[in-house]
């Protein structure tokens, strides 16, 4: 197992000591407004910061990501890797950590309004990009369409629903 974390930046690395780096290098605010939770906002401190993220795997996972992808600019891996934990991604020998990506409270206000622009457009269109950045439809809008169509064909000879308001399943 320690042969497959070896390129891990978090193999090893406490939580206290990840936490203390990030507020050392971005600070409080910052780290809220990238993370948006709340022991990063309310009365922040380590102490508080470390028992909440003890206690809440989903913000320890959020956390360690920001960590490995915002901070260590750790290159993005396939769809598999990003089934896995932060703590249990590996990365491909050679590849080291790098400079950490210099955020303002600004920048990340303007990167969560693109990418909520960008998923509005996506939910317009009906699609979503695929592993080569070309939209695609969904083949399930696809399937429902058709499904919708031949149940409109099967239910021809029904009779029509009661419209007599004292009988509940309108038969």
């Amino acid at each position: 197992m320690v042969e497959l974390q070896r390129n891990n930046p978090l193999h090893g690395l406490k939580s206290e000591t990840m936490v203390a780096e990030l507020v050392d290098f971005y600070d409080w605010k910052i780290l809220y407004a990238a993370l948006r939770l709340e022991c990063f906002n309310n009365n922040p401190s380590l102490e508080s910061c470390l028992k909440f993220l003890k206690k809440t795997e989903w913000a320890r996972e959020r956390v360690e990501s920001f960590y490995l992808y915002r901070f260590k600019s750790m290159p993005k891996g396939s769809a598999a890797q990003f089934e896995l934990k932060p703590r249990e991604r590996g990365f491909a020998d050679g590849i080291v950590p790098r400079k950490p990506q210099e955020l303002t409270v600004e920048l990340i206000a303007e990167m969560r309004e693109k990418a909520t622009a960008d998923y509005e457009e996506m939910k317009r269109n009906n699609s979503r990009p695929n592993k080569y950045g070309k939209d695609k439809p969904r083949a399930q809008d696809n399937y429902a369409q058709n499904n919708h169509a031949q149940n409109k064909s099967r239910n021809r000879n029904r009779p029509a629903p009661s419209q007599d308001p004292s009988n509940p399943w309108g038969k």
